[in-house]
């Protein structure tokens, strides 16, 4: 896992959900930012991966965001949106495996042969009773 954590700034608003009038005065909701080409924790290559895979995520400035208002407390929040953003570009950064050209085996061949064998000969019985 990459650690981000010193190259994240957070935002904190007012966010809705339970508290009651805790909500209207208190900003819990939290918001980690993060700036994918100032960045020293991942590689050059990891940062096209990262810029591909989560393109709708990132805002125009290049700051990939993320939010949190779980939890009544912002500490929680800030500690929650630093783990999801963690794990989006540990999960962006996965490289993918190669696949592996493989051949349709004789059998399986065979068997589309006889498939095809077949059908040609029910269509040809059904000429022949017209």
């Amino acid at each position: 896992m990459h650690d981000l954590s010193i190259e994240v700034f957070f935002r904190t608003a007012r966010s809705g959900g339970k508290g009651g009038q805790n909500v209207n005065k208190v900003e819990t909701m939290a918001e980690a930012w993060w700036h994918i080409d100032s960045s020293q924790a991942v590689t050059q290559e990891e940062k096209e991966w990262i810029k591909d895979k989560l393109k709708n995520r990132i805002n125009k400035e290049g700051y990939l965001i993320v939010k949190s208002s779980e939890t009544r407390s912002q500490l929680e929040n800030k500690h929650i949106a630093l783990h999801k953003l963690q794990e989006l570009v540990t999960q962006a950064t996965i490289k993918p495996k190669k696949r592996k050209p493989t051949k349709v085996s004789k059998a399986a061949k065979e068997r589309r042969l006889e498939s095809k064998r077949r059908d040609s000969e029910k269509k040809q019985m059904r000429r022949k009773d017209w």
